[in-house]
């Protein structure tokens, strides 16, 4: 069994320590011509597969980065959206790196808080 994740709660239930350790991400980059054989949806404030699957690039991925540069929600580096940039065919060939949504720190938050600790007594004591 492995552990992907340590979360330190407090009795009230305000987060404390979080530490993350994942598995090595899987993450696919592609060229694509016009037009994109994928559909791509905005959801929670990411770009993410809707429909299509080839190459390592699954139903739910996030796209993470255009041209080798990072994507940072539904925006590239220069401020203009994924959705538009990938529409235009004067953009193309583009290359697209894929993978699985990082959690921003408001969903691990909400993650955390999910957690009830238990008090385990000792044996015969109540």
């Amino acid at each position: 069994m492995a552990i992907f994740s340590v979360y330190v709660v407090n009795k009230a239930g305000g987060l404390i320590y979080q530490l993350d350790s994942y598995a090595p991400r899987a993450e696919a980059e592609k060229t694509f011509s016009y037009p994109l054989d994928l559909l791509l949806k905005l959801h929670d404030e990411r770009v993410l597969v809707a429909f299509g699957q080839r190459d390592g690039i699954r139903v739910g991925h996030a796209v993470l980065a255009i041209n080798g540069k990072d994507v940072n929600g539904k925006y590239t580096a220069d401020g203009k959206e994924v959705l538009e940039y990938l529409g235009n065919p004067a953009n193309y060939p583009v290359s697209v790196r894929f993978g699985r949504p990082r959690l921003t720190s408001n969903e691990k938050l909400m993650l955390a808080s999910m957690f009830h600790s238990n008090q385990v007594c000792g044996a015969g004591r109540p």
